[in-house]
């Protein structure tokens, strides 16, 4: 693993409420949330790579997700076990208020 990833004990509330308030790094958390652990090209299309790897640093240093090297390419995936530990359902609230959000987003495009 990277250096950076804090321990399960070292997560504080606020770093991941501060790294999950920006929209792309929530898109990144709900993607992973679904899929399971992804390369982190594809993630976010059209974001340039210095963007890009700022946010996961962001995530990974507030404790949200692992990043693990996969031959020339970063895997992503969600601690999920250890936010829930944690913050019990704070990861599941945060997700299910994103994807109503998402959705309501989606009807208003349609309207």
């Amino acid at each position: 693993m990277i250096a950076q990833h804090p321990g399960r004990e070292q997560i504080r509330l606020e770093n991941v409420l501060s790294a999950l308030g920006n929209p792309m790094r929530l898109e990144v958390v709900r993607v992973l949330a679904a899929e399971g652990e992804r390369a982190c090209g594809g993630l976010l299309p059209g974001v340039s790579r210095s963007t890009l790897t700022h946010h996961w640093r962001v995530l990974r240093d507030s404790g949200v997700i692992w990043q693990r090297p996969s031959g020339r390419e970063n895997l992503l995936s969600l601690r999920r076990e250890d936010l829930d530990a944690r913050f019990p359902g704070l990861l599941d609230a945060l997700l299910d208020a994103a994807e109503a959000n998402a959705a309501a987003v989606a009807r208003d495009a349609n309207h």
